[in-house]
Order: C-alpha cells, then structure tokens, then sequence
C-alpha cells in the first residue's frame, strides 16, 4: 500500500479508502461476517481510511462491530457525516453525533464530513445555527479530529465553500469520465492549493466504468500493449494526480479487495506515459457517442440570472443516456434540488444570455426544456417539495 501525506496535519493516509456503503446484504441486513473478512483483508493489505454516513442504513454499525472485533481502533481512520440537511435546531448536531458514535462504538472520529453540503448559502445556514461554535468545541475536546465537507455541484459553488470556512479536508467526485463535471480537475486544484487532503468518490462511477462500457472502449483498453482490468485503468488515472490523497472503493468481494490493494500499490502519480493518457481520450470518444449535449463544461454561460447550474444540468441529462438513468437522476436532484439555492433547469425564463457567450454555439434555452422534461417528472416533484420542508429555516 501507498500513503500520501495529510498536508495539513501531517498523517499518512492509505491511497485506497474503504467505502463503507455496498456492504453485501441479505434479506436487507449486512451480511457482517462476510464484510468483516473483506474489511480485515484492506486492513492488513494496508488499507486505513474507511468511509461512511449516518445515512448508510446500518453501515456505521457494520463498521463499529468490525473495529470492535478486531480490536482494530488505532489501525483505523474513521470517516463518516452529519447529514446537514436534516439539522433544524442546535441541539440536532449533538444528537446526530452522539448516536453516530454510539453506532460506531467509539469517543471520537478522525475525519467528519457535512454530507452533500452543495452551496456556500446552505453552510451558512448551518452557521446560523450554531455549527462554528459545535466544531470548535467537538475539536478541543478532541471528539472530531479533523472537518470537512462532501460535495456534489459545479466547479465555482466548490470554490465559494471553500473560500467559506477553514476546512481540514473535503471529498468530490471525480473520475476520467467527470474530469470537467462537478468539482471536476479544477475545483481538485483549488483544494489542494488551499492546502486540503482532497478524498475522491465514484471513481469507477458506481461501477459504470467496468461493467458498463460500450463495446468500443473495451477494444480500445484490448489494444493497449499492457494488460489491465477497466477497473485498474480507471484507478490509475486518478492516482496519476498527485493532489488527490485518498480514493474511496465501496469493496464488497475479497478479489476486488486484493485488486484494488494491488493497483495501490503500483500507481503513482504522473506516472502515465503520453500515449496511456490518449487512450482516455479514445475511451470518452466512445461513451460519449450517445451525448446528447456538446456541452464541454467551460461555464462560460455562468451565472445564470436565475442561478441555472447549466453545465451540470448538461452533465447529468448526457450521463443519463450513456450511464444509468437512475443514478443521473438522482446525481441531478442532488447537485440541483437538494440544496438551499436551487439551479435546476426549470428556473430558467429564457433570458438568452448564455446563449449569446456559449462557445460550443448550444441552443441552451431548448437544451434546458429538454432536461426539465427529462428529469423534472412528478417523481422529482414530490422529491423536490419534500426537500424544500428541510430548508424552509
């Protein structure tokens, strides 16, 4: 295993990270001795990251009841997240936190993340609420070693938190696919300049970059001279930036385990040669045969006079075309909806602006009808009128 050092506080952190999210289930219940084999084998390859969230259902006790068996609790950061949109009162943050650590079976937690915080107007209405003040008493007492945020929105609300609050580290999603979608490259620059340990999600996208590749990219990835699973081509292009710390794999087989420890062990960063940095290239070329939209993500259309996040509304109608449509429309109520200020598609009045700066000459405002009819069904609807109840403060 490789460590990258924590540039804020100096820790070595495992470049694999246990996601602790697709545990194997049966009946609905974690089949925990079947996680604990596949967790005990990360830890002793190595692995000392382990990701959850108050909202894994029964994921935190999973992990408690693994640290507990194997007496394991120094060998392990724990990660896991407040789920902020829930918080209406100042007495909920001790609340969450304290049945957080009752399900983990522990005093304190090494990385603690706001979960899905989108927007710099949504933690201001955690301030509001006395989340500073929280923070700073859990890390004097020692309970919450290090801050930070998940993130799912575009590149410049990714900057505007940043900016917002002195964070110990953050976590995006970032992927060859998603290189400009999001956070994207960009926004991962800007953490790390800050100086943040940036933790990747979805690097495999759900598993959509190994099980769910078009004919085409698979013979691209067959006519490389070097042999490697999509899975270890997908991983290696995220070690190959040296900003990111840790990448998050939700592991539920002992082979995917050992896999995954082994191309940790071997990827370093700008290790790709020249001609392994085209075959993305080719390999996008052929998933995104089936785009719909040329949008390439510039945001030269941004801001909307009515805060549209176009280039992600593009991202996720395209993904749900060449990826599944479920996951883009969740992804999309995510980075759209759920959030305080709302930048979904069908805000949009039609103003033409965008159009007038856009450099890939998109009839945006048409493009924008098609995404509303595209996600904005009556299922998003009731979703979204549910949401608003959890901000109406």
């Amino acid at each position: 295993m490789q460590y990258r050092t924590n540039p804020k506080n100096g820790s070595q952190l495992s470049v694999l990270g246990y996601g602790c999210m697709r545990y194997t289930r049966s009946g609905g219940q974690i089949d925990q001795k079947k996680a604990n084999e596949e967790m005990k084998r990360a830890l002793d390859l190595g692995v000392n990251y382990f990701d959850t969230a108050y909202v894994y259902n029964g994921c935190e006790v999973a992990l408690g009841n693994f640290i507990k068996e194997y007496d394991c609790r120094d060998r392990v950061n724990i990660a896991t997240k407040l789920p902020q949109y829930r918080v209406t009162k100042p007495e909920e943050f001790d609340s969450y936190f304290e049945e957080e650590l009752r399900r983990l079976q522990t005093d304190h937690v090494e990385y603690y993340l706001l979960h899905m915080l989108n927007d710099a107007k949504s933690f201001q209405r955690l301030c509001g609420l006395g989340l500073l003040d929280w923070v700073k008493g859990k890390k004097e007492s020692g309970a919450i070693k290090n801050i930070g945020f998940s993130f799912h929105g575009g590149t410049q609300a990714f900057r505007d938190l940043i900016d917002a609050y002195d964070w110990d580290f953050c976590q995006i999603q970032f992927n060859y696919m998603d290189e400009h979608a999001q956070a994207g490259i960009d926004g991962l620059r800007y953490a790390h300049e800050k100086g943040l340990p940036v933790i990747i999600m979805e690097p495999l996208r759900g598993g959509r970059l190994v099980n769910a590749l078009p004919q085409g990219a698979l013979d691209e990835f067959d006519k490389m001279p070097v042999k490697r699973s999509p899975a270890d081509w997908g991983l290696r292009w995220i070690w190959n930036h040296p900003e990111v710390s840790v990448v998050l794999s939700g592991m539920n087989d002992i082979a995917q385990v050992e896999e995954n420890c082994r191309i940790a062990s071997e990827a370093t960063a700008d290790s790709l040669s020249d001609d392994e940095l085209a075959l993305y290239d080719r390999v996008l070329a052929e998933i995104n045969a089936k785009v719909k939209v040329g949008c390439t993500g510039c945001a030269y259309c941004q801001p909307c006079p009515k805060g549209v996040d176009i280039p992600n509304c593009f991202s996720t109608y395209n993904a749900s075309y060449t990826d599944n449509y479920m996951n883009s429309f969740r992804e999309y109520f995510m980075m759209t909806t759920l959030r305080k200020a709302r930048s979904n598609a069908g805000l949009c009045i039609k103003c033409g602006k965008c159009e007038t700066v856009c450099p890939q000459h998109i009839h945006i405002r048409d493009e924008l009808d098609n995404v509303k009819r595209r996600f904005e069904n009556p299922f998003y609807k009731i979703g979204a009128a549910a949401s608003k109840l959890m901000y109406k403060y």
